[in-house]
């Protein structure tokens, strides 16, 4: 009989984020989106952009609730663990993997043996769909050692995040012949402001979100595919319309990240740019929804977007070249 009980009881949080439809022959369950709250007195809103080299990891905390996007190469799953520990972070809300490269989903196996996931996202849980050892090894963690589902989200799929709403934008389609436009976007609200995460979401994806009609607008963009020329196109931009932009990428890498054409483009957009590559940690926060701060774990006046070939390292200040890598 308890058994029974504890099976048929619905918790206080399922009541308010759902709504039952009761006809004469059936019983339909429809989502609720949730409102986005007002910023109390003590709230908080950050978003770390973690130094992983060339990858992706950014942590998203309000309120003491916390959020990692992706997480960065298996070679970087100990970096991301510590940074967690550093800021706190015992238990995961939300862990998102925007798409199945192994710079993106490779840490997380590892950082979740330690730090507990409350819900995992990716954009596909069928190792079939792109079957490296990285990917399956993501899934079979997921599904096997913490035996929790790995849901693939939908677009217009809501939730929240202490006083932060966080919206699925994309992507639009499952059948991109490119990974990379199968990257989950998601919109996250605080009071006044938006923050864009692109993953490594590239022009064919950015167009069909900007004909989607989504609300792109935001004041923070993650730049997409750490500053590939293939993204960040004029027609995406000018819908978002951003303030600030951060591109992840590594010092010197082989791929030649961030390209001069979307550097141009970001330009021409007026977007402030915070770069990984040569600030270290870059930390955006907020405390009324209303005004940020930037904070860099380096060179804070640093020459992020020049207009001199990437090439010509004239630039920069000689201290951005260090031979070892900040604690």
């Amino acid at each position: 009989w308890n058994d029974f009980l504890a099976q048929t009881q619905v918790s206080e949080t399922e009541i308010e984020t759902e709504t039952t439809i009761d006809t004469s022959h059936t019983t339909t369950t429809l989502p609720v989106e949730p409102e986005l709250p007002e910023p109390g007195e003590e709230s908080y809103f950050e978003a770390h952009f973690i130094d992983v080299g060339q990858a992706d990891s950014i942590l998203v905390i309000c309120d003491g609730h916390a959020m990692l996007i992706d997480g960065g190469n298996a070679a970087d799953a100990t970096l991301v663990r510590n940074y967690l520990k550093g800021q706190n972070v015992t238990y995961l809300d939300y862990v998102v993997g925007t798409h199945p490269h192994e710079d993106h989903i490779g840490g997380l196996k590892n950082v979740m043996r330690y730090i507990k996931p409350g819900k995992v996202y990716c954009s596909t849980n069928s190792p079939s769909d792109y079957n490296t050892s990285a990917f399956r090894n993501f899934v079979y963690y997921v599904t096997g050692d913490l035996r929790q589902e790995l849901v693939v989200p939908t677009p217009g799929e809501a939730f929240l995040l202490g006083s932060a709403k966080v919206t699925v934008l994309g992507p639009i389609k499952k059948d991109y012949e490119d990974i990379n436009d199968t990257s989950i976007v998601l919109r996250i609200e605080y009071g006044d402001l938006a923050f864009l995460f692109t993953g490594d979401m590239e022009g064919k994806a950015e167009l069909d979100l900007v004909y989607s009609d989504a609300n792109l607008k935001a004041d923070v963009l993650k730049v997409g595919h750490h500053g590939s020329g293939s993204s960040s196109y004029y027609q995406f931009l000018r819908e978002v319309n951003a303030t600030y932009g951060v591109i992840s990428c590594g010092r010197d890498n082989e791929y030649g990240h961030p390209h001069d054409g979307p550097l141009s483009r970001l330009r021409d957009a007026d977007v402030k740019l915070y770069r990984t590559d040569l600030q270290g940690h870059i930390v955006c926060r907020s405390e009324d929804g209303k005004t940020l701060t930037f904070t860099t774990q380096m060179n804070p006046d640093a020459v992020t977007n020049p207009t001199a070939l990437q090439g010509d390292t004239s630039y920069l200040p000689t201290y951005l070249y260090y031979e070892e890598k900040f604690d």
